[in-house]
């Protein structure tokens, strides 16, 4: 099921132009919810229509099969008797990782994939556990983050994890170099935003970014650039390292 989707993906950025929004939501007990959405309802739509009907049946068939419902990794792999690891933490984290797919007239739309309610031991977990396994993850999930004030290490404002995850499920198995991978994304990749949203009212806000705005008491938004994250020669006018965001 997981290389359905990281396939899906490869193929829409290879299709058309994409959009992937974030959204990243820290609780109040030093936890967070972070969901990325993805749109792919133009993306099936050209597929459908290049694809001859005698294998559109084969070709599409296991995109019905994804669940509509938020739906855990691990019984997704339970349930294609693909489970293999005996880890406890990677087993744990697997059950707090959930897909899910939305559909109009019976055909997929939109792909999501939540990470619920993930502490920093979770995401120090994740970090190993994504080295095997690439994951499309906003980068910023990383930041610190303890029931009052975030963090925010500006470094983590890049899509690696997209390149990587390209790069990793492409037809050539990762064999493609970083400047190709980079060129692609360019050419496709036509808008990255990630919001950060609070249970708490937002009380102060150090440091500045050109790519984070405030956009009410309990959200910022992060529109990346990527002209300037790929052309060094575009400079920003506000690149603060550290932007520390304290609630109330």
């Amino acid at each position: 099921m997981k290389k359905t989707f990281f396939l899906l993906i490869i193929s829409l950025f290879a299709l058309q132009s994409c959009k992937i929004n974030s959204e990243v939501v820290y609780h109040q007990d030093a936890s967070s919810t972070a969901i990325t959405d993805i749109d792919i309802k133009d993306f099936v739509k050209e597929m459908k229509a290049m694809t001859p009907d005698s294998l559109k049946n084969k070709e599409f068939g296991d995109l019905d099969k994804l669940p509509s419902t938020w739906t855990s990794f691990y019984d997704l792999e339970k349930q294609q008797g693909k489970l293999k690891t005996k880890d406890p933490d990677s087993l744990r984290l697997m059950k707090k990782m959930f897909l899910k797919s939305t559909k109009e007239n019976n055909e997929p739309t939109s792909f999501a994939l939540k990470l619920d309610h993930f502490n920093q031991s979770d995401y120090k977990q994740l970090n190993a556990y994504t080295q095997q396994e690439k994951l499309p993850l906003d980068q910023n999930i990383y930041n610190s983050w303890d029931g009052k004030t975030l963090t925010i290490d500006t470094d983590n404002f890049n899509i690696k994890s997209i390149e990587d995850a390209m790069s990793k499920n492409s037809p050539a198995g990762g064999s493609e170099s970083e400047g190709s991978t980079k060129g692609m994304l360019m050419m496709f990749l036509k808008q990255v935003g990630t919001t950060l949203k609070f249970d708490g009212k937002i009380k102060s806000i150090t440091g500045k970014h050109d790519w984070l705005k405030q956009i009410d008491d309990h959200s910022v938004k992060i529109e990346y650039d990527l002209e300037s994250l790929y052309e060094k020669q575009k400079k920003l006018t506000n690149k603060d390292k550290k932007i520390v965001i304290v609630t109330e």
